[in-house]
């Protein structure tokens, strides 16, 4: 195992015991799931009923994610770029991204010069920036947060 992935498997454990101590704390039933995808641990906390860990449109799991990411940071004094999954909020939100990244790809290959879409998470803006650039378009991201969104281009511009 390289040294980059010995990294990533601590800081999974690292959070997950986090995790489990804040469901135990708060009487929570869940499951963690630890896997390393590409250069990033990603953990996933699964089963039961956590939808209030997810909260309205992810709001409270990107706040568990960031105190995750400072548990790790405790420990390793190193910044973590973990990312922290519920129930399969982030999959499911990923696909939802991916298909409005198509949606505007294609607008942009049917001619339109550039397509703005709605402000998004920095998660949900990478998500889409990465659709783009599969596309071989370019995107960039406007605006100030939290109304910060992504815009299509048929070229750098």
């Amino acid at each position: 195992m390289n040294d980059l992935a010995k990294k990533l498997e601590k800081e999974g454990d690292i959070a997950a015991d986090f995790l489990e101590g804040l469901l135990d704390i708060a009487d929570l039933d869940g499951d963690i799931d630890m896997d390393v995808d590409g250069d990033r641990a990603a953990v996933e906390i699964v089963g039961g009923n956590l939808d209030h860990l997810v909260g309205r449109e992810g709001e409270v799991l990107d706040a568990l994610q960031e105190l995750t990411r400072l548990a790790v940071y405790r420990e390793t004094g190193e910044r973590s770029r973990l990312m922290l999954d519920v129930a399969g909020f982030r999959a499911a939100r990923r696909t939802e991204l991916v298909a409005i990244a198509q949606s505007a790809i294609e607008k942009v290959q049917a001619g339109e010069t550039s397509v703005a879409l709605d402000a998004m998470t920095p998660f949900e803006r990478k998500v889409v920036h990465d659709a783009v650039a599969a596309a071989g378009l370019t995107s960039s991201s406007d605006g100030t947060e939290p109304h910060r969104y992504v815009v299509v281009h048929t070229s750098a511009e």
